[in-house]
């Protein structure tokens, strides 16, 4: 099962298109057990649920073209219209597409299933990691009620394996074909192999160098997960619609300098206009280095598929603060 996985990792560079085609039987006919049609809201959750429905003989599409920002991307009439259409909606939820919510609630409300997974993972609340561990466990997360939950779940590899496990249920639920949820444990557990991986590369970071900048609050599980605190954002809040003010900036200036923080991380999808803005008034040769937060990269290059996005991002931040 690795192998197959390994061979279909170049096919998942994740854009509107269909993967796979259902197996024929002997006599031509599709097989109808698996037969199902699943739309996925954003190009993590999509490379993943590609994969699973490339190793369970099923079709799966995604919405967002890469470099999306989940935050402000809006549908189609054309593509609401298949998500109508389609048996089960994959969407990260906890408001992450924020752009999509009328016509999620309109999908919904057409009678068609929408699996908002993030609800699913043990989800953190916003502004409560600085103070967890980094030893692979997500703790006691009692607190949830302080706060509105985070939807960035997928920068924790493991939860994003969790995802996976629960994906290839549904599906298998839904079709009566055991081989989704099968290959949703097979490939839940490259991606546990891939969650220990990426703690190894992030090793090499020295613990006095584990305070981070990011552009948004984005980094929560990725910091929980894998040993790193925040020391602030560029913009304010889990969106990347906000605005900060210019007493924000100021401030997040100083707090880079007291800290002696070598390097703000910025977002590939986005501009990183203000966040060079930043590095520039801080001054002392502070780097800006884009990370892959809310999309793959794109076909062809090394983060073209969810594994590959989160190798780049522990190698980028790696090098950045090693």
């Amino acid at each position: 099962m690795r192998a197959r996985f390994a061979a279909t990792i170049a096919l998942t560079a994740v854009t509107a298109l269909t993967l796979g085609a259902c197996s024929a039987d002997s006599s031509g006919n599709a097989e109808k057990a698996g037969d199902i049609s699943l739309v996925v809201t954003t190009t993590p959750l999509g490379s993943v649920t590609s994969q699973l429905a490339t190793c369970a003989g099923g079709t799966a599409t995604t919405l967002m073209p890469v470099n999306a920002d989940p935050h402000d991307f809006s549908a189609s009439s054309a593509q609401v219209a298949d998500m109508v259409k389609a048996d089960l909606v994959i969407a990260n939820g906890l408001g992450l597409e924020a752009g999509l919510g009328a016509a999620l609630d309109q999908v919904e409300a057409d009678g068609t299933e929408v699996l908002h997974v993030a609800e699913l993972v043990d989800p953190l609340p916003f502004g409560d990691h600085e103070h967890e561990h980094g030893d692979g466990e997500h703790g006691d997360h009692e607190a949830h009620d302080h706060g509105d939950l985070d939807p960035h779940f997928w920068l924790d590899a493991a939860r994003m394996a969790e995802a996976t496990r629960t994906i290839g249920e549904r599906v298998a639920e839904q079709t009566g074909d055991q081989a989704w949820a099968d290959c949703g444990t097979e490939l839940a557990g490259e991606l546990d192999a891939l969650d220990g991986e990426l703690r190894e590369t992030l090793a090499a970071v020295p613990e006095e160098r584990r305070a981070i900048v990011t552009d948004h609050e984005a980094f929560g599980y990725f910091n929980q997960a894998y040993g790193f605190r925040s020391v602030g954002v560029v913009v304010p809040g889990g969106s990347t619609e906000a605005q900060p003010s210019s007493r924000d900036l100021a401030e997040l200036a100083g707090a880079i300098r007291a800290e002696g923080v070598p390097v703000i991380f910025s977002n590939v999808a986005l501009n990183p206009g203000l966040v060079e803005a930043l590095a520039a008034e801080v001054g002392e040769s502070v780097q800006v280095v884009a990370l892959y937060e809310g999309s793959v990269g794109p076909e062809g290059s090394p983060a073209a598929d969810y594994q590959g996005m989160m190798r780049e991002n522990a190698r980028l931040v790696a090098e950045a603060l090693s």
